[in-house]
């Protein structure tokens, strides 16, 4: 199935060529009508094909439609750089003129390639009923901040005045990674929730004798005080650190088009506590939650990030609001750095999870060993 997926998402690149060659089809209403009629299809041509063996999950309908989706969003991003032409020449002016700022079209490169990638790995495991969880949570964090900050970014940045009625479908792209994470918190999770001897003996540790675990603490309090520090910029911060390091660091935090600045309140607002939740949860034994929601926010950051460190660099971002030639790399690793402490964490949490299981004690478990092979572990009911 996800080879089909595969092959007909690539339809879309007949679709927008017809579209830019008939001017009837380049009238922003007549977009905006076109644009929620291919969904529409999209999603039916999948109904049809799937009624003989129809998959349990709703989502595999999501994915399979949003694969569509992912190659118009990298067409677009190939377009606005100059790599192809004849496709979205017509939806630059009456479509959705903000996709051609720097920020936005790094963020379709995500889209286009990342997101697709994991559309097509998730679409394979529900044909083969197998779970999905942590593809899906890192794709309905990377997803929810992708759209949060493109949706606010678009009414607050200089954009503002150049809304279309295609503007509109982008909160379908909102609404859908929502009830995504939504549903997928709500599934019982994959693994065991309950840990015998091996997940006592990791809990009773000291945080000095894991080493890992401190070392990822010094990196989530580094990312805490690196999300405050921006925040404060974004929020115009008279603090003389704020000033200098807009000035001296980072003057794309300032950058008229608003997008910088709205990712990093969102970090700030949104990111912050859930750094903060998993320190705790590296110190707190049997914090179960902390597999979950590392992912979410590894996707979430990992997707910030990249447009953020991409359009800082983009060709399109004007000299002034580029990361200063003196200070490049310094800049460039501390945002690289901030990207991989989330996924660094989930990596951890998710890779050797017996810290964060909860302990109950069974009959007979006094004079076992410790070992993997001894631990009794069972989901809980």
């Amino acid at each position: 199935m996800e080879t089909l997926v595969f092959l007909f998402s690539f339809s879309a690149l007949g679709i927008l060529y017809a579209m830019n060659t008939i001017p009837e089809f380049q009238e922003p209403y007549v977009i905006l009508a076109t644009g929620v009629a291919v969904l529409v299809i999209v999603f039916l041509f999948y109904f049809i094909i799937t009624r003989g063996n129809p998959p349990k999950d709703f989502l595999f309908f999501v994915f399979a439609v949003f694969s569509f989706t992912c190659v118009i969003d990298l067409i677009s991003a190939l377009e606005h750089d100059g790599i192809v032409s004849g496709f979205m020449e017509f939806y630059q002016k009456t479509g959705e003129p903000y996709l051609g700022s720097a920020y936005s079209i790094m963020m379709c490169y995500w889209d286009g390639i990342v997101h697709f990638i994991m559309y097509l790995v998730m679409i394979s495991r529900i044909t083969d009923r197998k779970a999905y969880r942590t593809p899906g949570l890192f794709w309905a964090g990377s997803l929810c901040a992708n759209m949060s900050v493109f949706i606010v970014g678009i009414v607050a940045g200089k954009y503002g005045s150049e809304i279309h009625p295609a503007f509109w479908l982008n909160f379908l792209f909102l609404l859908m990674p929502v009830l995504g994470a939504i549903t997928l918190f709500s599934r019982p999770k994959d693994r065991p929730l309950i840990g015998g001897y091996t997940a006592t003996h990791a809990q009773s540790m000291k945080l000095i004798w894991r080493p890992t675990d401190l070392v990822l603490i010094l990196l989530l309090i580094a990312a805490m005080a690196f999300t405050i520090l921006r925040g404060l910029v974004a929020l115009d911060s008279p603090i003389e650190v704020c000033s200098s390091y807009l000035k001296h660091y980072e003057p794309y935090l300032k950058d008229p088009v608003g997008y910088p600045r709205i990712t990093m309140l969102h970090l700030l607002f949104y990111g912050l506590p859930l750094l903060g939740a998993s320190v705790y949860g590296l110190l707190k034994p049997g914090c179960t939650w902390m597999s979950d929601w590392t992912l979410f926010l590894a996707g979430g950051m990992m997707q910030c990030q990249w447009a953020h460190i991409g359009g800082s660099l983009h060709h399109r971002t004007t000299a002034p609001f580029r990361i200063p030639n003196e200070c490049f790399w310094l800049v460039l690793a501390a945002n690289l750095v901030y990207a991989a402490t989330p996924v660094l964490v989930a990596m951890r949490v998710n890779g050797n999870p017996h810290f964060f299981l909860k302990i109950s004690p069974f009959p007979g478990q006094t004079g076992l060993p410790i070992s993997e092979e001894k631990d009794t572990k069972y989901k809980d009911k």
